[in-house]
């Protein structure tokens, strides 16, 4: 069994392609069981956002993560084939630190791309399909983004992709002071969105499917609009955001021309789309989805060696856990041969502490001269201290 991995990101993918392979949080759970249920599989993480799709893998190496991705949602590999990349190995595990860690990220650094890959995590252990060792893979990158995050600012400029949309609307419109906004969505891309736009001067409404006073939380400041009224919140209105977990559109052509006075600057922040494309082709209608969404300014050389950095030293800490456990085998193997020489000596004539002093100190000899070539003295100065620190 290894690691590997196949994924489809806003590089070779346009939306339109990635949509299809989007998965909402439940349909990911369940996918991740299916997947590690399949033969030859072991263990299964699906990473589904806007911007990328990507199945990490413990499995047999010659299976390939993209095929079983398209086949158990059921969906034709040979539309996606040329879009996937499939990475293995070392290639896998240093990948995924990266899109922890914003690298690889169409906004460089974005915010929610570390909350992304834990979720991914967690709903893997959901389903029962995260093995130890993309449990441990999982958990290193996360750390890994954590302290990429906290340490270094890999850009001067807003990383989220409600920042850039909001950045776009301000240029597109001039000064957002004193518009009227409307915003679709009352997740995480939709609150901040809201915010966003509230800060930046606009009279902001936020759609909610259901309202129960003191239970749904919008952002100070927005006024809560009923779901199923839309339409009728959009009379008046300059601008129109929307980022739902739907898997239908939540704004279509015919209802929208019917709106007397629709907003003219549109913002689609979901996979699969929320807006009709067919409604960016109204005269006096500007569409944006993600991949209308331009990239930060890169870093500097200083700040990307500085995450460069981060990420090997977390790479190494995830090898090391990795030989330490694959070497579990062999340690039985030598506590056995130890205890074998134990006893051979507390069966002999002298007494039973000389007869273990004497085995001990004839497995350390052994040991040292089987590990001449591999262990300095500085190794086992420390490997006494850690016996003497579980000993007091």
């Amino acid at each position: 069994m290894s690691l590997c991995m196949s994924g489809l990101d806003y590089r070779k993918a346009d939306i339109c392609l990635r949509e299809r392979l989007s998965f909402s949080k439940s349909a990911v759970t369940e996918l991740d069981g299916a997947i590690a249920a399949l033969p030859g599989v072991r263990g299964a993480v699906l990473l589904s956002t806007c911007n990328r799709t990507e199945l990490y893998l413990d499995c047999e190496e010659t299976l390939n993560p993209g095929a079983l991705l398209c086949q158990a949602a059921g969906v034709g590999f040979a539309d996606f084939a040329e879009a996937f990349l499939t990475r293995r190995g070392e290639d896998c595990l240093r990948h995924l630190l990266e899109v922890a860690c914003g690298l690889q990220s169409q906004i460089l650094g974005e915010d929610q791309i570390l909350t992304q890959v834990k979720t991914a995590a967690a709903l893997a252990r959901e389903a029962g399909s995260a093995t130890a060792e993309l449990e441990t893979l999982f958990r290193t990158a996360s750390a890994c983004g954590k302290a990429a995050k906290s340490q270094v600012r890999l850009t001067k400029l807003p990383t989220s992709a409600a920042h850039q949309a909001v950045h776009l609307v301000e240029e597109h419109l001039g000064s957002l002071s004193g518009k009227r906004a409307l915003v679709i969505g009352n997740g995480e891309m939709g609150k901040l969105s809201a915010s966003l736009l509230r800060s930046a001067g606009c009279d902001v409404s936020v759609t909610l499917r259901t309202y129960r006073h003191g239970e749904t939380v919008i952002p100070a400041g927005c006024r809560a609009v009923p779901y199923e009224e839309r339409y009728a919140a959009m009379e008046d209105a300059d601008i129109l955001f929307s980022s739902t977990t739907s898997p239908h559109y939540t704004v279509t052509e015919e209802p929208f021309r019917e709106v007397s006075r629709p907003p003219v600057a549109l913002v689609d922040l979901a996979s699969p789309r929320d807006i009709q494309p067919e409604v960016g082709d109204i005269p006096g209608v500007t569409l944006w989805n993600m991949d209308s969404l331009g990239q930060a300014l890169p870093a500097g050389g200083e700040e990307l060696e500085q995450v460069r950095q981060l990420l090997e030293t977390h790479l190494e800490r995830f090898r090391q856990w990795r030989a330490y456990r694959a070497s579990i085998p062999a340690q039985e193997s030598v506590k056995q041969a130890a205890w074998e020489r134990v006893r051979h000596y507390l069966e002999g004539e002298m007494d039973s502490q000389e007869a273990a002093r004497m085995a001990v100190e004839k497995t350390v000899e052994l040991l040292a001269g089987g590990l001449k070539e591999h262990l300095s003295p500085e190794d086992w100065l420390a490997c006494g201290e850690k016996i003497r620190a579980h000993t007091r």
